[in-house]
């Protein structure tokens, strides 16, 4: 019995080596893509957190709306139009 651990421990530890060996390499690979895509987390991040947060939405269009309304009034359309486009394209999907 004490055979076959030795053995399963040398495999374990032959294992472990080959993982480390293969996370290296992927590193080196993906050191590249590691700015671009902390960007992409980022951007993700702050739409995610102006889904949840409405207030600001309406907050800072009601500014727009009191400060410029011609603009307020063009966003609106453009959003609307945007709104109803998604809305159709999530049907179609």
């Amino acid at each position: 019995m004490s055979n076959n651990l030795k053995t399963l421990e040398k495999r374990r530890h032959e294992l472990q080596m080959r993982a480390a060996k293969e996370r290296e390499e992927l590193a080196t690979h993906f050191e590249p893509w590691e700015k671009p895509l902390s960007w992409v987390d980022k951007g993700i991040d702050t739409v995610n957190f102006l889904r949840n947060n409405p207030v600001l939405w309406s907050t800072a269009f009601a500014a727009l709306a009191h400060y410029k309304p011609k603009l307020a009034s063009k966003a609106l359309a453009v959003g609307w139009g945007a709104m109803k486009l998604l809305k159709s394209a999530k049907n179609i999907i």
